[in-house]
């Protein structure tokens, strides 16, 4: 299988930061893999709150995951202070990826994780063009 490849992003636009919880454990006593689309998940509902937007209400539209790739560097554990930064990159037409990087509180890289975002009209049920004013903020 060929390895994916997640370039390390010139800038970022967002940082925030969570403790690792009991639950984001897995079997093996250390941060299980589907934990880290979650906490990916909420750092991106707080960089988009931050911007006066969410996931329902992103410029009169919603926002859905169209794909995501992570890369697993090493193991968090339990209480773990972690950093998650975010930079946007890729627009398109109709949306947008974005890029984290998850370090834990000694400054190493946990993971590097892409999502692909894409502008969606609930109403019509059809995807929608990038609004021009998230474009400015980011191109």
């Amino acid at each position: 299988m060929a390895r994916i490849k997640i370039n390390y992003p010139d800038k970022f636009n967002y940082e925030t930061f969570l403790k690792l919880r009991v639950y984001d454990m897995n079997y093996g006593g250390h941060l299980g893999n589907d934990s880290v689309l979650s906490i990916i998940h909420e750092a991106r509902l707080r960089f988009l709150e931050s911007l006066n937007l969410s996931e329902k209400d992103f410029y009169g539209v919603g926002l859905i995951m169209r794909d995501s790739a992570v890369i697993y560097k090493k193991q968090g554990f339990y209480a773990d202070l972690l950093t998650i930064k975010i930079s946007v990159n890729e627009l398109s037409k109709y949306g947008f990826e974005l890029t984290y990087v998850i370090l834990d509180n000694m400054n190493e890289e946990l993971a590097r994780v892409k999502t692909g975002l894409v502008c969606y009209n609930y109403e019509t049920k059809k995807i929608s063009i990038l609004h021009s004013d998230f474009r400015l903020l980011f191109s």
